[in-house]
């Protein structure tokens, strides 16, 4: 009996299709919800290398919570403003051009939130614990969690948003104290 190759290859691929998908249902993966990392058991974690050379313990926190509100507030708002933007696309009441503003809009709210984010990132890199920015209007408004911001750190921060955002907004810099926490 002749077998043709494309028949044997196709059920070569048959085969170890249908093995590979017994041993998937076979082994379910649990999903990962995040909530191994983010956990309050790691809260006051302590350093306890550097403790034993220099006899002090410094606990180690997560940011402030002043912070985190800040965001789940600026996240809540946005979501809700894309929510209304993307039922207006999905809607046959609008012209085609309304709904191409509404995209256009959602496009520029998810930019922002990535501009942010990377502008959050920067700014921790300058020595900061925490930092929060929010673009709104043609200002960028940058919170930074700092004892005390002196005008040569305010201007180096301003400097970083600037070259970052390619804008000539106005930039404003506010400090929180670290002892909110």
């Amino acid at each position: 009996m002749k077998v043709k190759k494309k028949a044997v290859w196709f059920l070569t691929l048959l085969s170890l299709v249908a093995v590979i998908s017994v041993y998937y249902l076979s082994n379910p993966v649990t999903p990962f919800n995040g909530l191994a990392i983010f956990s309050d058991s790691l809260k006051d974690t302590q350093i306890s290398d550097i403790a034993s050379k220099t006899g002090k313990t410094t606990p180690v926190t997560t940011e402030s919570h002043l912070f985190e509100e800040m965001r789940m507030e600026l996240q809540n708002k946005r979501s809700e403003l894309k929510e209304t933007l993307t039922q207006k696309i999905a809607s046959s009441q609008y012209t085609a051009e309304e709904k191409n503003d509404a995209f256009n809009e959602i496009d520029a709210i998810t930019k922002d939130e990535s501009n942010e984010a990377m502008l959050e990132m920067l700014i921790k890199t300058l020595g900061y614990s925490d930092a929060f920015v929010r673009a709104e209007d043609n200002q960028i408004r940058v919170t930074v969690q700092a004892n005390e911001l002196s005008k040569t750190k305010a201007n180096e921060i301003i400097y970083v948003v600037k070259k970052e955002m390619n804008e000539t907004g106005k930039v404003v810099v506010d400090f929180q104290s670290e002892t909110i926490n």
